[in-house]
């Protein structure tokens, strides 16, 4: 308390919040205002460094799904966080229609909220919508019409994997307008973040640059071709994490 008060002063206030430890899970539910649907559980990768180390980051990869996510949890997760977040959103007279972003903890005492989005995650989304053999149109389409309870949900069976590459320094400062060899019109399950076009050439212009994803029947299988994709591309002071989704549980 004593170096926080040199740094803010002794008559600051402080909010003193519970520690939490277990394992992070990100849920996405969509909901016409009455019902919702799930989309596949997936967890994040928030530090910069392998191992969980270094600074928090907007994300540097995800994967989904979660081997951890059984139906006792996820059932536990519904009564518990889900349903009541619907009905509060309703009691408080929001004829809401959209996402909703649950970030989870799981943890020895059972799940706990960490924070709401009205938003899609990221780098979640790179790997739960493709891991979706529904129709995402239909899905948002079925939101705004009220017949969401008749949507039927399906996955790809497997495993997805993001590998997020960031420009060296991220997230402090860094530099950018660096020319990003590989980009091909073809590239599959490539998603760009901080890039723009100058000349007729991708060049990096953010922090986290590119999203490399791959599918897998395994989530080890996903894994590997995540990073032997990672050789297609290259860009100066390229950097990524080297252990996205082999985290123990």
């Amino acid at each position: 308390m004593k170096e926080i008060q040199s740094k803010y002063g002794e008559d600051a206030s402080y909010l003193i919040e519970e520690r939490l430890e277990g394992d992070e899970l990100s849920l996405l539910a969509f909901t016409d205002g009455e019902d919702y649907q799930l989309l596949l559980p997936s967890q994040d990768h928030k530090q910069l460094l392998d191992g969980d180390k270094g600074p928090n980051t907007g994300g540097m990869g995800a994967f989904c799904p979660v081997p951890f996510y059984k139906e006792e949890l996820k059932i536990q997760i519904e009564n518990d966080i889900i349903k009541p977040t619907m009905k509060g959103i309703k009691a408080e007279g929001f004829n809401y229609k959209g996402v909703v972003y649950f970030g989870l903890m799981i943890t020895e005492n059972g799940p706990k909220l960490l924070e709401y989005n009205v938003r899609l995650g990221d780098p979640e989304t790179e790997v739960v919508l493709p891991a979706m053999k529904s129709d995402l149109l239909e899905l948002v389409l079925s939101c705004f019409d009220g017949t969401l309870k008749d949507y039927k949900m399906e996955f790809n069976e497997g495993y997805f994997v993001d590998v997020v590459l960031v420009s060296g320094g991220y997230p402090a400062e860094y530099k950018k307008g660096f020319h990003i060899c590989g980009i091909k019109d073809d590239n599959e399950l490539l998603f760009h973040a901080g890039t723009k076009k100058i000349d007729f050439q991708v060049v990096s212009s953010g922090g986290r640059v590119l999203n490399v994803v791959a599918h897998g029947n395994t989530l080890d299988n996903a894994i590997n071709k995540a990073y032997e994709r990672i050789n297609d591309f290259y860009f100066e002071d390229m950097f990524y994490r080297k252990d996205i989704g082999r985290r123990k549980f």
